[in-house]
């Protein structure tokens, strides 16, 4: 008779530990799931960094159209050939004119720091403190000299920078604007953010 209570008695308390270890199990899930949620970047926080797609087609020659990315604002100028022909003219001036720093993707490493010399693609954050410069496209404006051929200007502490984002020497800003990476989708459709090859 004992020894059938004991075989009673273990076939419980195994049915006991197995529900219990199978509760806790769950329980432990179901609790941690939300912390583990948590440490797992939103939807908005994905869409904030996600690449950009921007219908140039409708930008005219001189003008520069201003869009968000990875909440910084991602300035497109399309350049004329007179602003192109300027470039060139004041390589001395400028601390960094070959762009010796990396502050572009390999395929803008040139003369015009773009793919198409006529479409310039940079970041409208300025290299010293983070400012927005003011676009500043008129040739020898009064209030910026007789040698200002047109640029961005940081009104904040004087950083200068030329059409193609290039830095002047003798100003707090210490490098090139940067360039960020991107590809064409099309004549008129550029994709902000993903420079991947394979699908464009």
């Amino acid at each position: 008779m004992r020894e059938m209570t004991d075989n009673v008695d273990r076939s419980k308390r195994r049915l006991l530990i197995a529900a219990t270890t199978a509760a806790g199990g769950v329980a432990a899930a179901g609790a941690g799931a939300p912390f583990v949620l948590s440490l797992m970047p939103s939807e908005r926080a994905k869409a904030a960094g996600a690449p950009v797609e921007v219908d140039i087609g409708a930008i005219e020659p001189g003008t520069m159209i201003n869009v968000e990315w990875q909440g910084k604002p991602v300035w497109i100028l399309r350049r004329t050939q007179e602003m192109l022909d300027l470039l060139a003219k004041h390589d001395d001036e400028l601390a960094d004119p070959t762009s010796e720093v990396p502050q572009q993707p390999d395929y803008c490493n040139n003369s015009t720091r773009s793919i198409k010399p006529e479409v310039l693609v940079v970041l409208g954050v300025c290299t010293h403190l983070g400012c927005s410069p003011t676009f500043r496209p008129e040739v020898a404006p009064a209030d910026l000299g007789a040698n200002w051929a047109g640029g961005w200007f940081c009104p904040c502490h004087g950083s200068r920078f030329d059409l193609a984002a290039r830095v002047f020497k003798g100003v707090p800003a210490p490098t090139n604007l940067i360039i960020p990476p991107h590809k064409y989708l099309s004549d008129t459709r550029l994709l902000i953010g993903d420079d991947s090859k394979g699908d464009a």
